[in-house]
């Protein structure tokens, strides 16, 4: 049986840095710029981010920050899974993670912003109880963008 492992882990590694290159590739073929909200590698690692890699016998082949910039709420950013490790529940065991990290921190209110092409991703975060609601914190109207909130609960 194959070990998965998901912890926060400094996003400026080798192994990792690559991983958010596919995902920057994988955004870049489904949006143009301005609609791609994702946090560069130095934002990654600044104080108010805590940033999970997923593991599987020890390749990065996952990854999801939570970002804690607003008092009232935390948001999901650089959630992706590889594409050789989709369908595998990398996806839904990075979410969990992220939603106990933030519930953990004290946030009762997880939010996140993803695009209207990627069908798997809305489909993922539905199933786990997201739910849509309008834009929020600095972003701007953007036809490409769907918003989502999960009110977060002691399990």
């Amino acid at each position: 049986m194959r070990a998965l492992d998901i912890r926060p882990e400094n996003p400026a590694q080798a192994d990792v840095i690559r991983l958010i290159a596919a995902s920057d590739e994988h955004l870049a073929s489904l949006y143009p710029p301005e609609s791609n909200h994702a946090l560069d590698i130095a934002s990654l690692g600044r104080p108010d981010v805590t940033f999970f890699v997923a593991r599987l016998d020890g390749k990065a082949v996952g990854c999801g920050a939570i970002s804690r910039r607003k008092k009232e709420y935390a948001e999901i950013k650089r959630m992706f899974v590889a594409r050789d490790a989709r369908g595998t529940g990398v996806g839904r065991r990075v979410l969990r993670t992220l939603e106990a990290a933030a519930f953990e921190q004290g946030y009762r209110v997880l939010r996140l912003e993803t695009g209207i092409s990627q069908p798997e991703a809305i489909g993922l975060y539905r199933s786990a109880g997201f739910f849509e609601v309008e834009l929020f914190g600095e972003y701007m109207a953007d036809p490409l963008s769907i918003f989502m909130e999960k009110r977060l609960i002691d399990k």
